[in-house]
């Protein structure tokens, strides 16, 4: 790494680099090797208080600050990011196991949200109402909601920060990042560059911990936190919720998936494979938008499980340094199980292995593909988070859609046609928070991010992500009558 000030291995509270008043470390494994690559503090409550306190402090100060403002503290981090962008990548692929390709892009895709939230900053407009009356004058405005809590999963260590804290930043509130236990390299690292970029003390916190669950109730506890986002399971999001009812702490969700990838008769098969190969082994299958279920119609069956199947024996799996790697490993042994039991399930029931199927060495494990499944595998209900892609067979569009409708989950969903009047009902008729039609990638900043059902609720991103930072007040004026 050329800037070793990037490689932290304390907490950040208050503008100061601090461990934990217990003295209690954890130690951070590159799950590709194996090896302790840091050691860093195990906050626990009291200090997360800490954290709250200091935010909130800062609060008023940072508020009053003009959009303009904010927005270059703003623009001086992302500009810090993109400068620093290939150590970053190499912190977060030695922690999280993601190939460094996929490292570098994520660098660049997260912080194109700090850059968009940066303009967007200048962009929070109220509105002016028509009034009921002469003597009346209706005006809306948007203001900054208070301290706002982040907890970010392991499998997007730096965009999943971002996506939380440019909104926030940019709306006038102070942030207390709780980042994972398994990646807290990156998340530490970009504070470090926050500070650089000169934020006030206080106004970025982040704080790390093996105990989530006592750090997660604290945020969701204390009343002086007003918002809180999250990233992560639906069960866990279930939890926090509960835990943030005594204060009516407004929330955002974005929650577990089990998204669909639709191929129907009409479409480009070659293009419909690419598109389902990106979607479902980025970051070895370990992303919340990632295929889970591939739903073929039955005219091209056949066609499209060769052809898929011999796109995935060519995808290589090794150093996740070398830039010609596709497939890392998989976060931890508990990761490979489910795995490793999804694919038992399957085959136990009918599915038929075309390749894979195999653990390699640690945590690394064939690209799967499994033919013939079924609705009754565990892997048709269950978001497996792995390199296992079981294909599905159909008949007809209705048919289609309501097996990719039949789930509690509805974050992303994909399919490929080339019947334009087929792409506007299918769209319409997937009840889901996003979709992708003849493409298999779909995240970006432009747009908002965000599932329904029990995937969550809220949007990140996007001129909507603002909304969900900020308070909207409303000013009647009265007496104002023309003399």
């Amino acid at each position: 790494m050329k800037e070793t000030n990037l490689l932290k291995n304390q907490a950040y509270i208050n503008g100061i680099w601090t461990g934990a008043a217990s003295g209690k470390t954890f130690e951070v494994t590159n799950p590709a090797t194996g090896e302790v690559i840091a050691t860093v503090p195990d906050l626990d409550r009291s200090d997360v208080q800490k954290a709250i306190d200091a935010a909130s402090a800062a609060w008023p100060a940072y508020r009053d600050r003009t959009a303009k403002e904010r927005a270059a503290l703003l623009r001086r981090w992302y500009d810090l990011m993109v400068e620093h962008k290939e150590e970053l990548a190499y912190l977060m692929t030695i922690e999280s196991g993601k190939v460094m390709t996929e490292s570098l892009g994520e660098v660049q895709y997260g912080a194109s949200f700090i850059e968009w939230f940066s303009e967007e900053a200048k962009r929070a407009y109220g509105d002016v109402i028509p009034a009921h009356s002469k003597d009346r004058r209706l005006v809306v405005i948007k203001q900054s909601i208070g301290v706002v809590a982040a907890i970010t999963p392991w499998n997007f260590p730096l965009a999943m920060i971002t996506r939380k804290v440019g909104p926030a930043l940019a709306a006038g509130s102070p942030v207390v990042v709780k980042v994972p236990s398994e990646t807290p390299l990156t998340g530490l690292a970009i504070a470090y560059l926050a500070e650089q970029a000169g934020f006030p003390k206080g106004v970025y916190n982040t704080v790390t911990s093996a105990n989530s669950s006592e750090v997660g109730k604290e945020l969701c506890e204390n009343k002086k936190v007003r918002k809180l986002s999250f990233t992560g399971s639906t069960p866990v999001g279930k939890i926090l919720m509960e835990q943030s009812a005594s204060s009516l702490k407004k929330l955002s969700l974005e929650l577990g998936g089990n998204a669909p990838f639709i191929v129907f008769e009409d479409a480009d098969l070659e293009a419909a494979v690419q598109g389902a190969l990106v979607s479902k082994f980025r970051h070895n299958g370990q992303t919340c938008v990632c295929v889970n279920r591939i739903l073929v119609q039955e005219g091209v069956y056949e066609a499209f499980v060769e052809k898929f199947t011999q796109a995935v024996r060519g995808l290589k799996t090794g150093n996740v340094l070398d830039k010609e790697v596709q497939v890392g490993p998989l976060i931890h042994q508990k990761a490979l199980k489910k795995v490793q039991e999804h694919i038992q399930d399957a085959v136990q029931k009918g599915a038929t292995v075309t390749t894979g199927g195999e653990k390699i060495e640690g945590l690394f494990f064939q690209p799967t593909v499994l033919a013939n499944a079924t609705p009754a595998m565990l892997i048709a209900r269950e978001e497996v988070f792995g390199p296992v892609a079981p294909i599905f067979r159909f008949k007809t569009e209705e048919e289609a859609i309501q097996m990719a409708n039949d789930t509690e989950y509805g974050l992303a969903s994909y399919f490929y046609s080339r019947d334009v009047n087929r792409c506007w009902r299918v769209a319409e008729a997937l009840e889901y928070g996003m979709v992708g039609i003849n493409e298999g990638l779909i995240s970006t900043e432009l747009a908002p991010f965000g599932g329904i059902k029990e995937s969550g609720f809220g949007r990140e991103g996007s001129k909507y992500g603002m909304d969900y930072f900020m308070e909207i007040k409303y000013l009647c004026f009265g007496g104002v009558a023309k003399q």
